[in-house]
């Protein structure tokens, strides 16, 4: 699972994405889900004028042949008992689904090494 940032590396073509992060997502056999919390994050940092992305979030996420993740009521409550190594709510949640449905987050942030989850580095 992509975070935000790696989720909009990759739309950009964007060197911070690494290697090793980007043979994964490429890799056919590799399901790649992005979290409809990205989406919520992508839409929110727009119309608050901290991101220029201009396009439809939903077409990206299916023009890449990604899967969509929904945010489940289990999700959500998990991401709440999580420890509060992160304030970032978006990233919690993040978190809180890949534990739960046994996914590999691809993110470039260290605050989300201290969590038990499976975690792929996205720097180059």
């Amino acid at each position: 699972m992509l975070d935000t940032h790696a989720f909009l590396w990759w739309l950009q073509d964007d060197p911070r994405l690494g290697a090793g992060a980007r043979r994964a997502v490429e890799k056919p056999e590799n399901l790649v889900f992005v979290s409809a919390a990205s989406a919520w994050e992508i839409a929110l940092k727009r119309a608050l004028g901290k991101l220029k992305a201009p396009g439809d979030i939903g077409e990206w996420i299916d023009g890449n042949s990604f899967t969509r993740l929904s945010i489940e009521i289990e999700h959500a409550a998990a991401a709440a008992e999580l420890p509060p190594h992160h304030a970032d709510p978006f990233d919690r949640l993040l978190v809180a689904q890949a534990q739960l449905e046994g996914l590999t987050l691809v993110a470039g942030d260290d605050r989300i090494e201290r969590y038990d989850v499976a975690l792929l580095d996205a720097g180059a």
